[in-house]
């Protein structure tokens, strides 16, 4: 039987054909030919113009970027044949075309331009986003100003409930021994629409980025671990809370009182906006 041959390095570069990447967490396998696809491109200087000893890895011997790993996915993909295909209600153009202006892809951050993208029948769903109505609402104002403060005639009415996961320890002296864990994640359940117009960029999509924006999600969850920022924020553009509710389980029980008694509790905290 014969044996597979072995990867054969990409001419004088030094790589591999196969290479891997560690994007900011997230793991790519691709070809070396697709990483210099766009010449004078910053993976292009990257792996034509350096040799593999040059570039950082991480501990497991990957070429590391740190970047976005959610939005590489689309920076590969564009890479692969030169051509931008995005899902409908794709949230995060912006955020996607300063990704292109950092690996130097010219063209694509021109296509993710608002001029080009205006154009497209899908950018005309996507704008049906809360992000565009604010700025139409709000009348004068426009720009940040108006998506985070709009007008009261502008507001949606709806709900928000926010829930968080927390953990504690209960040793024998349950007033000294007490040991609280801060909250892992704080997550965003309600009307897509809502959640970005009250949370804008604190509000993590990656985990539901293709929900339209007059759908429910479950999905979501803010960028940082305080429980008060988000009712701050909910506060201040109008929302009051309508009910709460907490469970508490132990997770692990003994016959010996001496033991340590770990505690894990959920908490749901319902937030209404009234028209």
């Amino acid at each position: 039987m014969a044996l597979a041959e072995p990867e054969r390095d990409c001419g004088d570069s030094g790589f591999a054909e196969i290479l891997e990447l560690n994007v900011g967490g997230q793991v790519y396998v691709t070809r070396h030919k697709t990483l210099v696809a766009v010449p004078d491109s910053l993976l292009w200087s990257m792996f034509s113009r350096k040799s593999p000893k040059e570039l950082p890895r991480d501990s497991k011997g990957r070429f590391f970027l740190d970047r976005d790993g959610f939005l590489f996915r689309y920076i590969l993909d564009y890479l692969r044949d030169l051509t931008l295909v995005l899902p409908d209600y794709f949230p995060e153009k912006s955020r996607l075309q300063r990704e292109a202006d950092f690996f130097q892809l010219r063209e694509l951050a021109r296509r993710l331009g608002p001029a080009h993208m205006s154009n497209s029948i899908s950018e005309d769903t996507v704008h049906s986003d809360p992000e565009e109505s604010a700025q139409q609402c709000g009348g004068g104002g426009g720009g940040a100003a108006s998506l985070r403060s709009p007008s009261l005639d502008c507001r949606k009415s709806g709900y928000i409930t926010i829930g968080y996961r927390g953990s504690y320890t209960i040793g024998r002296d349950i007033q000294s021994d007490a040991k609280f864990r801060r909250v892992a994640r704080i997550t965003v359940c309600g009307k897509t629409s809502l959640a970005k117009e009250v949370f804008g960029d604190s509000l993590n999509e990656s985990r539901d980025p293709d929900r339209p924006p007059e759908r429910y999600t479950s999905r979501y969850y803010l960028k940082y671990n305080f429980l008060e920022q988000a009712f701050d924020r909910l506060t201040e553009v109008g929302f009051h809370m309508a009910a709460c509710s907490s469970t508490g389980t132990c997770a692990y029980t003994s016959n010996d009182p001496g033991e340590d008694k770990v505690w894990t509790s959920y908490t749901e905290y319902v937030f209404c906006r009234d028209q």
